[in-house]
């Protein structure tokens, strides 16, 4: 019997990749190109992952442990979120220069995947329709914040 079709090799790194919300729609073929982009980067507890002012130049994934996005030097008592695994933040540096409007800090050791804006744009240029994939996630999780944003500020408004 002849196999027109061999499943592709997967690996437990393209299987984390493809379980974030980031690349959900990404095809095999895809997260491979994906995953020759993206870094790993290992912090522990108490570090300063980015401070709020800098120019942002990555959009970072949470893999594992606790990232707590806080003002300036005011730690816990400035909390503004506290993410997990699977969730990311600091996705505005992949559309433009503006500087970090928080920190972000390890809440806990945590290891996080960074995709750099330099190597999106690049993504851009040469596989445009996985770029518009990974745009179109980026799209909906800030019209979702927007959307949960317009809503607390309805019910502030109310009280």
């Amino acid at each position: 019997m002849v196999k027109l079709f061999r499943p592709k090799k997967t690996t437990p790194r393209l299987e984390r990749l493809h379980s974030l919300n980031l690349f959900v729609n990404l095809r095999p073929s895809e997260l491979e190109i994906v995953d020759g982009l993206v870094h790993e980067r290992e912090y522990l507890a108490g570090e300063v992952i980015f401070d709020e002012g800098e120019e942002g130049q990555a959009i970072y994934i949470v893999a594992n442990g606790d990232v707590l996005i806080c003002r300036q030097g005011q730690g816990e008592a400035g909390r503004v979120a506290q993410l997990g695994p699977g969730t990311f933040f600091g996705e505005l540096a992949l559309l433009d220069d503006s500087p970090r409007s928080a920190q972000a800090r390890a809440a806990t050791a945590c290891q996080l995947i960074v995709f750099f804006r330099d190597d999106f744009v690049g993504l851009l240029d040469t596989h445009a329709r996985i770029a518009s994939k990974i745009s179109r996630q980026l799209a909906r999780h800030l019209g979702a914040r927007m959307r949960v944003m317009a809503m607390a500020a309805g019910a502030y408004q109310h009280m």
